[in-house]
């Protein structure tokens, strides 16, 4: 599809994130293949009315719509016009009260916000816009634990001018004082590190979302440090039980090992040959499969476990659980990935449930 220039309408100094609507829909066009322009050429055009703020979503949609504008109150922000309608007034009106889209990419269905930018709205819209950046299915803690604690992290950092990057490298640094704290049995300060981490992992996606910052090499740097150090996590529990008093034998400690990281690389196999199968995660198929994501053998949902046994004095224990419920956590993703195989040979589409 060959997307319409965007045409800003008006003017509205009134900040978002620390941004104005014209950078921040200049960012949003950047990110998405848009260009801007000054006026409505001969092919149509996006007008897009600066006194309101809209998830980035509206966009693409509108663009597909020619002839159409996306309304608030009665309102058009976003619209469609081409060579023989240049009114956006005088366009067929898609409200963005009654309308819901699809989100791939943050696995939800939703209706995207949209409102009207004043000095007196700010608070609202940002956390119209932060929770618009959250992900629908994910695991329990980022859920429903720190939501709160991410929303006002990021707006500092938004009002201090901190990057997405660094948000991300002093996430990194706490990890590694994480691991470091584990390995030696100071499982405490471990836990409290690796949680200030693990809410960090949430504020940095979601200021590089709200303030239109997203990068390759930010989306690598994230991801993939999720990625990696979770079985250091686990390894240095282990060893930390010897400083701790609660050594496991030889035997058990590499049978938690190899149950933990082997379930932990199959777990992330699965699901990416779920993905390259059938072009949707494996938890956004069903309902249950968005469900089990709250609680299925990651990191966030392991840490609990660990942080339960610690109470009452034994890691090991915790260790030893951990492994379980990777086994466990496992054959639940084996299941669902054999039972979209059964659908599909039996003539079955394999679509999310969001849809």
């Amino acid at each position: 599809m060959t997307l319409p220039p965007l045409v800003p309408a008006g003017e509205n100094d009134t900040l978002i994130w620390g941004l104005t609507t014209r950078e921040r829909l200049r960012r949003i066009a950047a990110a998405q293949g848009f260009t801007l322009a000054a006026n409505a050429g001969a092919e149509g055009a996006l007008v897009v009315n600066l006194d309101y703020v809209f998830d980035p979503l509206w966009l693409k949609y509108a663009a597909a719509r020619p002839g159409h504008a996306i309304t608030r109150d009665g309102v058009p922000v976003i619209a469609h016009v081409t060579a023989t309608q240049p009114d956006p007034y005088a366009l067929d009106a898609v409200p963005q009260e009654t309308t819901e889209l699809e989100n791939q990419t943050l696995r939800k269905r939703e209706r995207p916000f949209m409102e009207k930018l004043t000095p007196a709205s700010v608070g609202l819209i940002e956390r119209a816009s932060y929770w618009g950046a959250y992900k629908g299915v994910t695991d329990i803690l980022t859920k429903y634990m720190w939501p709160e604690w991410a929303f006002h992290m990021t707006r500092i950092a938004a009002r201090w001018g901190i990057t997405p990057n660094q948000v991300t490298t002093i996430s990194a640094v706490f990890c590694v004082i994480a691991t470091w704290a584990f390995w030696t049995g100071d499982y405490w300060p471990g836990l409290a590190a690796g949680l200030f981490m693990m809410i960090l992992d949430t504020v940095d996606g979601k200021l590089a979302r709200c303030t239109i910052t997203s990068s390759a090499w930010g989306n690598i740097f994230d991801h993939g440090m999720d990625l990696i150090h979770p079985p250091f996590w686990w390894y240095a529990w282990g060893v930390g039980l010897i400083a701790y008093g609660r050594r496991l034998s030889e035997e058990a400690f590499w049978l938690c090992m190899a149950a933990i990281m082997g379930g932990y690389v199959v777990q992330r196999l699965i699901e990416g040959g779920f993905i390259a199968l059938f072009g949707i995660h494996i938890h956004v198929w069903r309902r249950f499969d968005s469900w089990f994501r709250l609680i299925t053998a990651r990191r966030n949902p392991n840490m609990p476990i660990l942080a339960a046994f610690l109470l009452v004095g034994r890691p090991d224990w915790g260790l030893i659980a951990v492994a379980w419920w990777t086994i466990i956590s496992l054959g639940v993703h084996a299941v669902q990935f054999a039972e979209a195989l059964i659908w599909r040979a039996r003539g079955r589409a394999v679509r999310s449930w969001l849809e």
